[in-house]
């Protein structure tokens, strides 16, 4: 089943499964950090934090996909993905030492813009390049592989943080994250030189046609 998967969509999974692998580590135990190891921190910050995340992360999508609608081909869409990688990958190595609110509150900005970005680059690349036939597949295998990642990492980073602190948690989801774009950054070739293509195609056709109307 996974050898008839095209190469940019297994790369695109193996990426997501990546991120949210980082995310799992994080999730579950956010809460409990920010009331134990931030000074003056109560149930009302750990509120404040989730709404500053999900409030940027929900208004940044609508202009970022105008942005990338705008131009052709999707080189801009790549690097808009690569870059909102590397920021969230920045805000998990952040959090391992943050000590007061309004780093919290800063870090959470961060996390909510990349995860905005990412939420509108990935999917548009994905989409172009789904295997004919096999859209809920390729849908699906995606969606249920980052099911398990975070239902794994959500107990393995639980456990870490138990042992060996929330600061190695933190740390160890921005490595992953980061490997993320790494994952990404070698597979550039399989999407920019479509674009490429694309474009020295349509050269192609229009120098056909002058050559026809003379």
């Amino acid at each position: 089943m996974l050898e008839k998967i095209n190469r940019v969509i297994k790369y695109f999974i193996f990426s997501d499964l990546l991120l949210f692998m980082g995310w799992g580590f994080i999730s579950p135990i956010l809460a409990i950090f920010i009331i134990n190891e931030i000074p003056g921190a109560t149930l009302l910050s750990v509120g404040v934090a989730n709404a500053i995340y999900w409030f940027l992360r929900s208004i940044v999508q609508v202009p970022t996909a105008l942005v990338l609608d705008r131009e052709k081909g999707e080189k801009d869409d790549f690097y808009a993905l690569v870059g909102s990688l590397v920021v969230i990958s920045m805000a998990s190595f952040l959090l391992a030492s943050t000590n007061t609110l309004a780093m919290l509150y800063a870090v959470q900005a961060l996390y909510g813009v990349g995860f905005g970005v990412y939420q509108v680059a990935w999917p548009a690349i994905y989409s172009r390049h789904m295997d004919k036939g096999k859209i809920a597949l390729d849908w699906s295998l995606d969606r249920g592989s980052v099911g398990l990642v975070i239902a794994l990492t959500s107990f393995v980073g639980a456990s870490a943080a138990q042992t060996f602190g929330f600061s190695t948690v933190f740390v160890l989801a921005g490595i992953v994250s980061g490997l993320s774009a790494v994952i990404l950054l070698m597979a550039p070739r399989l999407i920019v030189s479509k674009s490429k293509t694309e474009h020295l195609s349509k050269v192609f056709m229009r120098l056909q046609s002058k050559h026809k109307q003379r």
